[in-house]
């Protein structure tokens, strides 16, 4: 399968060594003007390796191909698992601006958990390229620190064409890394637009990861811990494992955005997880997205490649949700037209309408102030990352200035009205990833629609402040009852969040929650032993009528898991050790945000959650009241064991849980906590005293 993405670049001053095979015949482009402002296109196939480095201890690799233009990654090839010739054949179309900065291919091993191995890198040179014309290169791999070992070969087609007028959409944006200057102004504001249609995705991929059957055994006892790895260009998702079986039910949904019409290709993967060391390969297989029709569910039983057994999905592709991007001069809400229109879809009358789609979220980022010194220069490169769950979309960036003003309207389709808005400020690097400048957590309910206030910028533990402010806008429109309705179903995971590390603070801090908890159920245990003291003879008389009718008989479970006990390695127990401290510390926080929530529930900290709790408390009580407890449990146990016959791939769900997994905890407190700005170092106060 090819694969096509898009990406733009803006290019760098810097030297470059090349290693490459390629005809010069013809016209070159080494005669065209390098300061020539016009864009390039440069569309490039990625066909295979030949011969390259072994670099695991089965004398094979895995190896996977990075194209970087001036520091920055435009395009990650797929893995082939296993071979040391692999085949590509994937499509790359970078927009160039300038063609003085050269292409670097790296090709790396992948290892699972542990660093990449280095397998060779290359440059191209794109000035000797011809234009118009498609041009077969040969790069011979080195590795800078042994220039005399051979590495291998890697053949590419490419061909390079000026682009005028309009610029093909693409999937991301690669930010100018160049000295800027005022003669590069006018060009940003020309090319912000295809930054803005960059980010905009044109559907939604939903996808139900349903069971696996007849996977391969991995594991010594016959059995594996499998789970799967999707990708979709830059987009991943990784499901939970599930222990020792060969026949995994995961039952899980996630979403994936399409930025291109034809659709595209999603690589999955499927693993072993093994504590302490690589976990084991199980099989691969693709879904072809452009070959699937839209707005209908489609059930695939995929054949795993490289491997043994089936994955079965659910793959549904929707219409775009309510996104864009605009400057601040429109505004959709300011339109009286638009905003009776978007005030009518989410009126109370249309409550059974598209049951997904709760409510309208607009963003006004307008300017940052004081923002932290990133750069040698004593400034900074801000840009602003916004973030809905998994909806994600970025402003231009400011260069050389800690007051940038960005002015950018977002809108957003809200899917569960307990999300949380997250505004992050990075500073742009040309030759390594961007640096967090500051950070901040807006849960949609506390909202105060179309009021400007500035939000002290967090740390990236949202614990404590760091410097500077931002300055937002923010407006939400929803129908309650379908907010209400979605609150109990499953929350949306996040497929971009960061796994969890063992930390000796974290886990103190997991324990002392964990022990208050605990000393509200020993203070429950006290009170309900002075009931039997009888220290207040009219509240033991009541406890004692009560406990009289609630008497049943006693249950015994005596259930024990026998585990075969396996010798390991001394590393492999380090490794163990490390991940049942992981697990006791996740399953500390578990705990104590689960009695947390149930607090907060009860003390009002969420009114919202709080008065759904009421309702549905009263809606019982009338059902209670007007039909017998017995036709309810009849109604509840025919529901509960037909479910699977009605719907057999529905995903099990809890309510209360679900309710519950909405209430914030008290760290989630502390992080959506605003912190109050000091306006005496703002630098509009400074210069009205100046002034003075």
């Amino acid at each position: 399968m090819m694969l096509d993405t898009c990406k733009l670049k803006s290019a760098c001053n810097l030297p470059f060594v090349y290693n490459k095979k390629i005809s010069t015949a013809g016209t070159s482009n080494a005669d065209v003007p390098l300061a020539d402002p016009g864009m390039y296109q440069l569309d490039i196939t990625l066909r295979r390796g030949q011969s390259l480095a072994a670099r695991d201890r089965g004398g094979t690799s895995d190896p996977y191909v990075k194209f970087k233009i001036g520091g920055k990654e435009v395009f990650r090839s797929k893995i082939i698992h296993k071979n040391l010739n692999p085949v590509w054949e994937e499509k790359a179309c970078i927009l160039v601006e300038h063609l003085r900065e050269p292409l670097y291919i790296k090709v790396f091993d992948y290892d699972f958990g542990l660093q990449d191995d280095f397998m060779g890198s290359a440059f191209l040179d794109l000035t000797q390229l011809e234009l118009n014309r498609p041009t077969d290169v040969t790069l011979t791999l080195k590795d800078p620190h042994y220039p005399d070992h051979y590495l291998g070969i890697i053949l590419l087609s490419i061909i390079l064409t000026p682009k005028e007028g309009e610029h093909r959409d693409v999937t991301m944006l690669m930010r100018k890394s160049w000295k800027r200057s005022s003669k590069f102004q006018t060009q940003s504001l020309r090319l912000s637009d295809v930054h803005r249609k960059s980010q905009l995705w044109r559907g939604i991929v939903s996808i139900t990861l349903i069971e696996g059957r007849d996977l391969k055994a991995m594991d010594s006892n016959g059995l594996s811990d499998p789970y799967v790895k999707f990708r979709l260009g830059h987009q991943k998702y990784k499901s939970k494992i599930m222990p020792k079986t060969l026949n995994p039910q995961w039952r899980e949904q996630f979403d994936f955005h399409l930025y291109e019409e034809k659709g595209g290709i999603i690589d999955i993967t499927a693993w072993d997880k093994d504590a302490g060391k690589r976990d084991d390969f199980i099989g691969r297989c693709q879904v072809d997205l452009s070959v699937l029709s839209r707005e209908q569910t489609h059930k695939l039983e995929l054949q795993l490649e490289e491997g043994e057994g089936h994955l079965v999905l659910l793959v549904t592709l929707t219409a775009s949700a309510t996104v864009s991007i605009s400057d601040l001069s429109v505004s959709s809400l300011e339109d009286q037209k638009e905003r009776e229109e978007i005030l009518r879809r989410y009126s109370p009358l249309r409550i059974f309408h598209n049951l997904k789609d709760v409510g309208f979220l607009q963003v006004k980022v307008i300017r940052a102030e004081g923002l932290m010194v990133a750069d040698v220069t004593g400034k900074s490169d801000p840009f602003c990352v916004v973030e809905l769950n998994n909806d994600r979309l970025l402003t231009h960036t400011v260069y050389k200035n800690l007051n940038p003003e960005w002015n950018k309207i977002f809108t957003f389709n809200i899917k569960d009205i307990h999300s949380v808005l997250e505004v992050t400020v990075y500073d742009e690097d040309r030759d390594r990833s961007a640096d967090f400048l500051g950070k901040v957590a807006i849960p949609l309910l506390s909202i105060q629609n179309g009021e400007q206030k500035a939000y002290v910028l967090k740390n990236k533990q949202l614990t404590g402040p760091t410097k500077g402010v931002i300055y937002l806008e923010i407006d939400v429109i929803f129908n309650a009852v379908k907010a209400s309705l979605r609150t109990l179903i499953p929350k949306e995971q996040k497929y971009i969040e960061e796994e969890n590390r063992l930390s000796k603070q974290l886990l103190l801090r997991n324990f002392i929650r964990m022990k208050r908890c605990v000393m509200v159920l020993v203070n429950a245990a006290y009170y309900v032993n002075s009931c039997f003291d009888w220290d207040s003879p009219p509240r033991s008389l009541a406890a004692f009528v009560v406990v009289e009718d609630m008497l049943e008989d006693e249950e015994e479970e005596d259930d024990k898991d026998d585990k075969d006990s396996e010798k390991k390695g001394f590393i492999n127990k380090i490794y163990a050790i490390q991940e049942v401290c992981i697990s006791v510390q996740n399953i500390l926080d578990e705990v104590a945000s689960f009695g947390e929530r149930i607090k907060n529930t009860f003390n009002w900290t969420v009114p919202f959650l709080s008065w759904l709790a009421i309702v549905a408390l009263c809606v019982f009580t009338v059902i209670l009241y007007f039909i017998p407890l017995r036709y309810i449990v009849l109604v509840w146990g025919i529901n509960k064991f037909t479910k699977k016959l009605r719907s057999p791939y529905a995903i099990d769900n809890n309510e209360l849980l679900d309710f519950l997994s909405r209430v914030p905890s008290d760290v989630q407190l502390v992080q959506y906590q605003e912190l109050k700005p000091d306006t005496s170092h703002s630098p509009c106060k400074r210069k009205k005293n100046n002034l003075g």
